[in-house]
């Protein structure tokens, strides 16, 4: 046996010495065997993956990428990760935008928005934000959270508008140029709708909108009396103040709660799934921006997924365009809107906790896949908790209701998907994480029986 030749880096090294600009260095008294390879010559740092755009949302100058380009346009136009708040990305809806303008101009009602989570109803008031402000209304827009509380509210909502706008203050006057706020009027510490309708009554010279986004995050039931109260007291004085409410739920009722005082005060305008129609304007908004097309089988399978969910349009219309962008391709057709939607699945999966997927992994779980399916969509809902008799309905009589309730027992505490609350009549329902039903329904959309691996879809 030969013995094992040994590297003459002494040589190597003076060869390499010869030519800086060498990007090896060679054993040249063993067959020339490389040794050792300069990286920043086979990797340059003008090969490192960069931005395709600065900070101002510009285009670099020297970005030739055309394909960079279509992807950003795209992301433009069909982004999901935010609402939409421009009227050049919004798409559909034309007839509860001209309802909410109806009800706010010509009825001088208060509105209150409604719906299930992700139907589009943040994006709806930014548009109209924009709208109502070309119209010179002062609108003020304000994001309800679990601890939110009345005065700090709307405390904040007068530092918005200006004092020169009330009518106890003359527009020469010292005050009107000092250019305060209605807040300096409130009195300090807490307040009720009495006062601050007192106050609000008293504009004069524009129109204000106050939008109370989210407000089913509210907890404090004091915040919702009071604004119940509110509504009342400036329709009874005929102020020119509105309020606009947004929230998730299924009827009037779940926002405001039942209350006769102010039901001829306010219209309710609910947030229904986006037609097929709307679907498709949506996404031909996607095509102008990045020069692509949809195929009749990619837009039937988006709409068809998505269940006329804009956040889902927008989230499957734009990864099936970057598929076939990625491609480059003009045409986006049915395997990319398949694989777009098999991606959202597995990044929905991923995003459970651990012992979401473990259970969900469980053979008991495939053993009940048509029961966790009809439960997925008897939970459709703003709330998300269902009955026995809801899945029943889903499952179309075919199984009777003890065995139900006696199989979703079977996914309670142990297995965790389930909670369970006991109260007046039939107990109900709940998947414990949010995105469970989700996923359980767009796996089943998608002919899949095994939400544990999305290859098999």
């Amino acid at each position: 046996m030969q013995p094992t030749p040994v590297p003459n880096f002494e040589a190597a090294a003076n060869n390499a010495a010869l030519d800086e600009t060498a990007s090896e260095i060679v054993d040249l008294s063993e067959g020339n065997h490389v040794l050792w390879r300069r990286s920043d010559v086979a990797e340059p740092a003008s090969m490192l993956p960069r931005f395709i755009a600065s900070a101002s949302d510009d285009v670099e100058s020297d970005t030739s990428d055309a394909l960079s380009r279509r992807r950003l346009a795209l992301r433009d136009s069909l982004g999901a990760s935010q609402p939409v708040v421009s009227r050049e990305a919004f798409a559909g809806r034309h007839e509860q935008m001209a309802m909410l303008i109806n009800a706010i101009e010509e009825q001088r009602v208060h509105v209150v928005i409604y719906g299930e989570r992700g139907i589009g109803k943040t994006s709806l008031v930014h548009v109209f934000t924009q709208t109502a402000r070309e119209a010179r209304y002062h609108v003020i827009y304000a994001s309800c959270g679990t601890a939110a509380n009345f005065p700090d509210m709307f405390r904040s909502v007068l530092t918005y508008i200006p004092h020169i706008y009330h009518s106890s203050v003359l527009p020469n006057s010292a005050l009107a140029e000092q250019a305060t706020n209605l807040d300096s009027m409130l009195p300090p510490g807490e307040f009720g709708a009495r006062e601050l309708a007192e106050i609000l009554s008293g504009v004069v010279g524009t129109r204000v909108l106050v939008i109370l986004d989210e407000y089913d995050r509210v907890v404090d039931p004091n915040f919702r009396r009071e604004v119940a109260e509110l509504i009342k007291n400036l329709s009874d004085r005929a102020a020119r103040v509105q309020l606009v409410i947004t929230g998730v739920a299924l009827n009037l009722d779940e926002l405001i709660g039942y209350a006769p005082s102010i039901r001829r005060n306010i219209t309710g305008l609910p947030m229904r799934p986006m037609s097929a129609t709307e679907v498709r304007d949506l996404l031909r908004m996607g095509e102008r921006a990045a020069d692509l097309r949809f195929s009749e089988a990619a837009l039937q399978l988006i709409y068809e997924m998505s269940a006329g969910s804009p956040y889902l349009v927008r989230l499957l219309g734009h990864q099936a365009g970057l598929n076939a962008i990625n491609a480059d391709r003009d045409v986006v057709n049915d395997v990319d809107a398949r694989n777009a939607i098999e991606r959202v699945i597995d990044d929905w999966r991923a995003s459970l906790p651990r012992r979401v997927q473990a259970n969900l992994a469980r053979e008991e779980a495939a053993a009940h896949w048509p029961l966790l399916v009809a439960a997925a969509r008897a939970g459709n809902s703003a709330d998300g908790w269902f009955t026995v008799d809801d899945v029943y309905t889903e499952l179309r009589g075919s199984t009777s209701p003890l065995t139900i309730e006696r199989d979703l027992k079977l996914f309670v505490n142990n297995d965790d998907l389930l909670e369970r609350r006991e109260g007046p009549g039939d107990p109900h329902f709940r998947f414990g994480y949010p995105g469970v039903a989700a996923l359980l329904m767009i796996s089943s959309s998608m002919g899949s029986k095994d939400v544990r691996n999305t290859s098999s879809l």
